[in-house]
């Protein structure tokens, strides 16, 4: 089976942490692991900001999106997403103008409304600003208003920032942000990573109603898929333990570290809690390499995305590694390896 179109491959990190490890060590790794994703040819390396998660380490985001980029050569490096509403667009306008000028040509920046966080700390990060999600798309203009050339007499600008067009991107899990993007010309970045539901309505929408800009002159849609990958389907599903107890711990409201594979879930989880998880991971992928391969075509000719962008909490780091590698494999293989496909620069008419 072959995917209808060469499609690119990409890699979402939170800068996860082991139960019992360290956050400086969940560091090491994200960069370790951007390395490689060079090496194999991914296109795009995001990290995500999220807040008061015990077990997530990217809450700094732009600080870690400059870690990987100084570590790294030639990979484009972002933001799945930043969470525009705990900021002000001016802020990250300089944020992300300092990181285009520092790494010309690799930046990304994705961003979202959702807080990222519990409300309380939610209310922590906004205290000061006046605007909340419901003025995402005024925030938004304001954003790309800052990142482009100056206009004549515009006594307010980003320093750095203006002028350096930095490609931003929407993102979300539901039909809301693949309307904005449609409407504003934006590439659109859909989190059925962890929300699959509303995957296949989000794309046709964003789709149907898209509308050439100076930014995008066709849609583009990139999806995320978490990813398990290893020599056999049984090692694999060993290893998926690790997000389903994520998962878990998530819905229970506990810490989230990654915690080693277990031999069975049976007798963890309730049937309420087995079917949250399961539907949290509706799209994800787990299997040896042939599985991997026939499963991922079956996503690309469903959805025919322009990009996917593969997460995998895999508890040990040279699994994880293993798991993105036997991924770009495939890609390779059905003919949309990021190898073979031309470098990922900025997003363009």
């Amino acid at each position: 089976m072959t995917p209808p179109r060469h499609t690119r491959a990409s890699i979402l990190d939170l800068a996860p942490v082991k139960f019992g490890g360290t956050i400086a060590e969940a560091f090491r790794n994200t960069l370790d692991l951007a390395r490689h994703a060079e090496e194999w040819g991914y296109s795009r390396f995001w990290l995500a900001e999220h807040h008061n998660m015990a077990g997530i380490a990217s809450a700094a985001t732009s600080l870690v999106i400059g870690y990987v980029a100084a570590g790294t050569s030639k990979i484009r490096v972002g933001s799945g997403g930043i969470m525009l509403p705990n900021h002000a667009p001016l802020v990250i306008a300089e944020q992300f103008g300092t990181l285009e000028t520092l790494y010309p040509g690799r930046i990304d920046l994705g961003v979202g409304r959702a807080p990222g966080s519990d409300p309380l700390t939610a209310r922590a990060l906004r205290r000061g600003l006046n605007a909340d999600e419901h003025d995402f798309p005024q925030q938004v203009a304001e954003l790309l208003a800052y990142l482009a050339p100056a206009r004549p007499g515009q006594s307010l600008k980003a320093v750095p920032g203006e002028g350096t067009n930095v490609p931003v991107w929407l993102l979300g899990s539901s039909t809301y942000s693949a309307q904005l993007a449609a409407m504003l010309g934006l590439p659109f970045a859909f989190a059925s990573h962890f929300a699959p539901e509303m995957l296949l309505p989000a794309i046709r929408m964003y789709r149907d109603a898209f509308q050439g800009s100076v930014y995008l002159d066709k849609p583009y849609v990139m999806a995320g898929v978490p990813i398990v990958a290893a020599a056999t389907d049984a090692e694999a599903e060993r290893l998926a333990t690790t997000p389903k107890l994520r998962f878990l711990s998530l819905i229970r409201g506990e810490p989230i570290f990654m915690r080693p594979p277990v031999k069975s879930m049976e007798g963890l989880w309730s049937d309420a809690e087995k079917a949250m998880v399961q539907s949290k991971l509706r799209v994800a992928i787990v299997g040896g390499p042939e599985t991997v391969c026939r499963r991922l075509a079956e996503f690309l000719k469903a959805t025919e995305v322009d990009e996917v962008i593969f997460t995998s909490d895999v508890y040990e780091h040279a699994a994880r590694l293993r798991s993105f590698e036997i991924a770009a494999t495939a890609m390779k293989e059905l003919g949309g390896s990021p190898a073979e496909l031309e470098y990922a620069g900025p997003i363009t008419v």
